[in-house]
């Protein structure tokens, strides 16, 4: 199918999941004038719990726009979760086979549609013990700018007292959360969308990792700015890099082991 999805499941999920949603959380929501109504666009939005890409989809989806993510690409292999990824034209990820570059290029395909593409940044849910956005992959300002699509950043809060991350750091905020599922009392999921990224500085740049690198940070602050602003706090300075962290460990390990 050209168009890469079928109207049937579309309408589908959204008579099943949209009074779901309105009965399951509370909804406190702003900017969604900064959604463009038509054309493809990119959705760039920070992760604090699995349960926050439903409640991202619908507050896209009340600003004019069907969402598609880019999914892993196991949950393809499941026979009836497939039908409805398929079906609602969502785009499988490939992240441990030599076809891995394949997902950036559907995704472009789809933006050329004029589809609303959803992206995670940070790849994962955050691992900040306080929960702020971490550094971000560069997927989104590749695409952005190989495409010329608009990069709108978008925040939100509240997810995480609904369904915390079972693998966040057992410290800071994150630790004060009791784990698994809390629909009661009814959770308030605060989401704010902000203007397009600027990012017409780097247009014409050759695609190096300097300037991905630049163009993405950029995009995460303005995405931290906003979860700031949702939290009425300050965002840290130097954001979160997990993979640094890591790193450090591993070699803080190997002096234990060593000594």
């Amino acid at each position: 199918m050209s168009r890469g999805y079928s109207p049937a499941w579309r309408k589908l999920t959204i008579i099943v999941l949209r009074p779901l949603l309105y009965g399951l959380l509370k909804r406190e929501w702003r900017g969604r004038d900064n959604v463009p109504k038509e054309g493809g666009v990119i959705i760039a939005a920070n992760h604090i719990s699995e349960s926050d890409p439903l409640a991202l989809a619908h507050f896209v989806y009340e600003a004019g726009r069907y969402p598609v993510y880019l999914a892993k690409s196991s949950l393809f292999d499941v026979k009836f979760l497939k039908n409805v990824l398929v079906g609602t034209g969502q785009i499988p990820v490939h992240r441990d086979r030599a076809d891995a570059a394949l997902a950036l290029k559907d995704a472009e395909e789809a933006l050329k549609r004029g589809e609303c593409l959803m992206f995670y940044p940070e790849g994962s849910c955050t691992r900040d013990p306080d929960l702020w956005p971490m550094t971000g992959q560069t997927g989104v300002a590749r695409m952005a700018l190989k495409t010329g699509a608009k990069v709108v950043p978008v925040a939100s809060w509240g997810a995480h007292e609904l369904l915390p991350y079972k693998k966040g750091e057992q410290s800071g905020l994150a630790a004060s959360l009791r784990k698994g599922f809390h629909p009661f009392p009814r959770k308030t999921m605060k989401v704010i969308a902000g203007p397009p990224v600027d990012l017409s500085r780097y247009e014409g740049r050759p695609l190096t990792k300097t300037t991905l690198r630049e163009a993405t940070d950029e995009i995460m602050r303005e995405i931290a700015r906003l979860v700031g602003e949702l939290r009425g706090e300050e965002p840290p300075k130097e954001l979160y890099d997990h993979h640094k962290v890591l790193e450090e460990r591993r070699r803080a390990q190997k002096g234990v082991e060593g000594s």
